[in-house]
């Protein structure tokens, strides 16, 4: 089929569409011959947003690209216009279109929790859901920080000056000593009661007035009791407030920049070079700098600044908290209207975004502009040598084309238990965290290698093909590298075959020789002997580098299930038995074993267990 007759039938599905679409707010999706999502689109008014698509000569190339490909949409009606920019945002994170401007996102923030739920509090770092302050783990957070870095030296500094402690609960109710935090002045060892719930809280309270961007009344209260006590003639007392107004003012001057007179701002500053952007984000709570993140989202060239700074910023804080200020270097697209979608997801009142065009606000966006320059050279340089290491490896195992997506498969074990398989991924951005997947290996023998490559592989492909990943998609591989010999690559082979995809991927076994030497890896492809590359050849230490970060992967996977596996107790293997019950049990009876060994009266003293609970814990450990 032309290329003409293709987008004429794209845009004849398009108009079949049409005549049955409302004139309210919506989002619709344009959906590919297998089923892919090509485009999510959001509108003020669907059936005119949606028409616009079928005159064709009026679209940009990549528009016309995107209709040719079209074989059917779905709509979705929505209230508001601000519900369908909400919608469209969680659309294209979720489904990552191929024809959407795309935020690459795998990280989540790190926060700084000071826990609700104990009477003397425990500062800590924290990823991932944020619980109320009246419920279990959860507290205060302070946040978000750009990096685990960021929040590890704020909170060894906040350690440093308030002394909170940073033992979990478990070691605070056991301790009958103080621990070596308190004898290196790092907590006031609540645990032993070294200090009163009230000058401990009133520790905490310094410490929320110092994370909510009040340090001067902090410094200021440190220095007048300097005075006091150096009046007194307490010269340890003050020597002890002189480091921690040092160390206070240490951790102002590591942040390098703040935002006097603003409490929670974002700053974000767009550049572009070479078809590529990048997009700076500072984090300001409390005036305080909170770290920075560059950001890269994929979009066509022909795609406006404006454009690309809107859609970027609903898609960034989909998941993320919304500050009260967004400084920015460009207007976005639709001011008003992300304005007002922003407010929703912040639910603590009007979100502004705008864009200072003087005073130390237009400072701070150029400061970040330049920051935004320079980390999208530093990106674009190590693309360059991504892409020029991918052009050797099609050279090397003579490809048709320079692989866009590498996997990389490790297994790993100890005596054949908690096995676990690692898949990593490489293109040319990089390793692609985000695609990295780990397979808790089921139905092989234990340490059967073969049997667990053969099932990572068979779970991997087959649920690609019932997703129906075609070849051309971004999902798919086209190469898979295999840390392990001969067999293991005889193993994935046979694997492929059975599944019918064998010559749809490219298959490569890498394995150290004999001794284990780095530099002598032999190489295994399908039609060749194996071979080595010289010790000092780029694409061998590239080749290295993914072998190496796969076993790194699939080791720390190990551990982990390795670890959880350990602190599993006999007790969770009974119904019944939840984390309250449990917890009550090995206080009272000081471990599992015992509980085990003891009789149904003693189980029946245990506050929370019932006669019937009791009979059935004693009938788990004495089946005979």
């Amino acid at each position: 089929m032309t290329k003409e007759l293709a987008i004429e039938r794209g845009a004849q599905v398009i108009r079949g569409y049409v005549k049955n679409l409302p004139t309210t707010p919506g989002v619709y999706r344009m959906i590919g011959e297998s089923g892919d999502i090509l485009y999510v689109g959001k509108a003020k008014a669907l059936k005119k947003r949606v028409v616009s698509y079928t005159h064709v000569d009026k679209l940009p190339m990549r528009l016309q690209r995107m209709v040719a490909l079209t074989t059917s949409m779905e709509f979705v009606d929505t209230h508001t216009e601000v519900e369908a920019l909400l919608l469209e945002s969680n659309l294209i994170k979720k489904l990552k279109p191929r024809y959407n401007i795309l935020l690459r996102d795998d990280k989540s923030f790190p926060y700084i929790l000071i826990t609700g739920d104990h009477d003397f509090a425990q500062i800590k770092k924290h990823r991932g859901v944020r619980k109320k302050v009246n419920e279990k783990g959860g507290g205060e957070y302070f946040g978000p920080f750009a990096s685990a870095g960021a929040v590890n030296y704020t909170t060894q500094v906040l350690q440093r000056v308030f002394q909170l402690r940073n033992c979990s609960d478990s070691v605070f109710s056991n301790r009958d000593r103080p621990c070596l935090q308190y004898h290196i002045k790092r907590c006031t060892a609540p645990c032993v009661e070294k200090v009163s719930k009230d000058e401990y809280a009133e520790q905490v309270h310094q410490a929320r007035q110092f994370l909510l961007g009040e340090s001067r009344a902090v410094q200021d209260m440190f220095a007048e009791n300097m005075q006091t006590a150096s009046e007194a003639e307490d010269f340890e007392k003050a020597a002890e407030l002189r480091d921690r107004i040092k160390a206070l003012a240490a951790i102002q001057s590591k942040q390098d920049i703040n935002l006097e007179g603003v409490g929670d701002a974002d700053v974000m500053a767009l550049t572009q070079y070479d078809g590529k952007t990048c997009v700076q984000v500072f984090f300001f709570r409390g005036g305080q700098n909170y770290g920075n993140r560059a950001y890269f989202p994929r979009h066509d060239v022909e795609e406006t600044v404006e454009d690309i700074l809107s859609v970027f910023m609903a898609q960034f804080y989909e998941n993320k908290p919304v500050p009260k200020e967004i400084f920015v270097s460009h207007k976005p697209s639709e001011l008003s209207l992300l304005e007002d979608a922003l407010t929703t997801r912040r639910d603590q009142g009007k979100v502004s975004i705008s864009k200072p065009s003087r005073g130390k606000r237009k400072r701070l966006v150029d400061f970040v502009l330049t920051n935004a320059g320079g980390a999208l050279k530093r990106h674009l340089a190590e693309r360059a040598g991504e892409a020029k290491h991918l052009e050797n490896v099609a050279k090397l195992f003579d490809m048709e084309e320079t692989p866009k997506r590498i996997e990389v498969y490790d297994n790993s074990h100890i005596a054949g238990t908690n096995m676990v398989g690692g898949m990593i991924v490489a293109g040319a951005e990089g390793f692609r965290k985000s695609a990295y997947r780990k397979f808790n290996i089921k139905e092989a023998k234990e340490g059967d290698d073969y049997g667990m490559m053969r099932e990572v592989m068979t779970r991997r492909f087959t649920r690609a093909l019932k997703e129906n990943i075609g070849k051309e998609g971004d999902d798919w591989p086209d190469l898979l590298l295999i840390d392990g010999g001969l067999g293991q690559f005889n193993a994935v082979k046979e694997t492929l075959e059975e599944i019918g995809i064998y010559d749809d991927v490219m298959i490569v076994g890498i394995s150290k020789h004999e001794g284990r030497h780095a530099g002598r890896e032999q190489f295994f492809v399908d039609g060749k002997d194996p071979f080595q590359l010289p010790i000092n050849d780029p694409t061998l230490h590239y080749l290295q580098r993914l072998r190496d970060e796969v076993h790194r992967f699939a080791i720390g996977a190990h551990r982990t299930r390795r670890k959880n596996d350990i602190s599993k107790s006999p007790l969770d293997q009974i119904a019944g038995i939840g984390a309250k019950r449990k917890k009550a049990l090995l206080l009272h009876f000081g471990s599992a074993k015992d509980v085990a060994s003891a009789g149904i009266e003693d189980l029946r003293s245990v506050e929370g267990v019932s006669q019937a609970m009791a009979e059935k814990i004693y009938g788990f450990f004495n089946e005979s």
